[in-house]
């Protein structure tokens, strides 16, 4: 006999998602053929046509005059921020709560990290704490587009401009967001794009510099290409290379990662679309349900939305004292997979700060932030307790999968006394 519906599965019920995941990454027609041409033509790497078609595609919708694409969004960031005038000693500030290779990037390239702590909704760069961690060596800021929301680009832009602040948008998770219609990566000095496996635009391993600075695209160009840049990028962008006189690096994508890209980028607008309404349908059920677990409000300025993760906020005094992470798992028996955010960069285990791998223990600690006694409260609130993330391939589900997440957190939501009876029990 089975068990009735509102029975939890974290108590042997049925879980409420039955119908199978999203599959991503997803691939055509299209991607099949050019692939094989690609393979037949021997034409690998070194800018051949599907890379320099992709840049002109990419730049476009974007709305830059330049796109430079590279082998990965770590070096992509290396490279942005060397040519908006970043040297080894500046300081360059981060915030708190991002993947680890956004610091990585700038302390790979002789900068000084300086943390600052974030909005404790939207998990993106506060701009008070922003504003207040600006010091005369300040070059840069990396304003991370996290998971579902954008940073406060007017305030950030503002403050930047002011202090004489160079921006370099990590927009790794925001391929096609808009702010006031204008696209994450056109705001700032110059964007910074991944295409990993997980992205929403993806070749399992990419990613792309976009600006409309002449100067920041020809550096970029000769770090990603051994050296080498375009004599005349106004006029042929791509060719007619000379030896740039620069300190280079081998960066470069190659033409199969291009075709991914180009096909990928053929769908994202209707997907990007797609994931819009069904978060926007997510929100109004969430609301309806009440409880803990709440989909972050959208800025009325972010005028389309691109989302690598849909962002939530767990608030833990409408929980029953029950905690996230124990939320999250009976959510999963369910079916459904919210996750927290990333670790605070400073505290990450895969990024110890201080091991003899790092740069930081060669540095003058009297001019470097004491990451060890660093604490910035609402990233450090916000990973241990109160951000929710749920992948976007999710989001890419038909109404009958997204109504199977909505059954999951109502019926998780309703039993909170017996979910924390539970774990009171079994001291999970």
């Amino acid at each position: 006999m089975s068990l009735p519906q509102n029975i939890l599965a974290l108590l042997g019920g049925e879980p409420a998602r039955t119908l199978p995941e999203p599959k991503w990454p997803i691939v055509g027609p299209q991607e099949l053929e050019w692939m094989r041409q690609v393979v037949e033509s021997g034409k690998w790497s070194w800018l051949g046509p599907h890379e320099q078609a992709f840049c002109e595609e990419y730049r476009a919708f974007i709305g830059t005059r330049y796109c430079l694409a590279m082998s990965n969004g770590t070096v992509t960031l290396q490279c942005a921020l060397q040519a908006v005038g970043v040297v080894p000693g500046d300081e360059v500030i981060v915030p708190g709560v991002t993947w680890v290779a956004t610091a990585q990037a700038a302390l790979d390239i002789g900068a000084n990290v300086v943390f600052a702590d974030v909005d404790p909704m939207t998990l993106c760069l506060d701009p008070e704490s922003f504003e207040a961690a600006i010091t005369p060596k300040t070059k840069a800021v990396i304003p991370v587009h996290l998971y579902g929301c954008m940073c406060d680009m007017d305030a950030l832009m503002r403050i930047a401009r002011e202090h004489g602040v160079k921006v370099v948008e990590d927009v790794a998770h925001q391929q096609g967001s808009r702010w006031r219609d204008k696209a994450a990566g056109a705001i700032g000095d110059a964007g910074s794009f991944s295409f990993q496996q997980s992205k929403v635009l993806t070749s399992g391993e990419g990613g792309a510099v976009t600006t409309d600075d002449e100067a920041v695209y020809a550096t970029c160009f000769a770090l990603k290409q051994v050296g080498w840049a375009p004599e005349s990028p106004q006029e042929v962008p791509y060719e007619r290379l000379a030896p740039a006189n620069r300190y280079g690096h081998n960066y470069r994508i190659t033409e199969m990662q291009a075709v991914l890209l180009r096909g990928g980028l053929s769908r994202l607008e209707e997907q990007t679309a797609k994931r819009e309404e069904n978060v926007a349908y997510l929100r109004e059920a969430f609301d309806g349900i009440g409880g803990p677990l709440q989909i972050v409000p959208r800025d009325t300025r972010v005028t389309r939305q691109a989302y690598y993760c849909l962002t939530a906020h767990y608030e833990p005094a409408q929980a029953d004292s029950v905690h996230r992470d124990q939320f999250f798992k009976a959510l999963s028996k369910e079916g459904v997979d919210f996750n927290g955010s990333y670790g605070v960069v400073y505290r990450n285990r895969l990024l110890n700060l201080y091991d003899d791998t790092s740069p930081v223990p060669f540095r003058n600690p009297e001019v470097m932030q004491d990451y060890a006694s660093l604490s910035l409260a609402n990233a450090e609130k916000a990973c241990a307790e109160t951000a929710a993330v749920l992948p976007h391939q999710h989001l890419l589900g038909d109404k009958d999968y997204i109504d199977q997440i909505v059954s999951a957190v109502r019926k998780v939501t309703e039993n909170l006394p017996a979910v924390r009876e539970y774990f009171e029990t079994n001291k999970e």
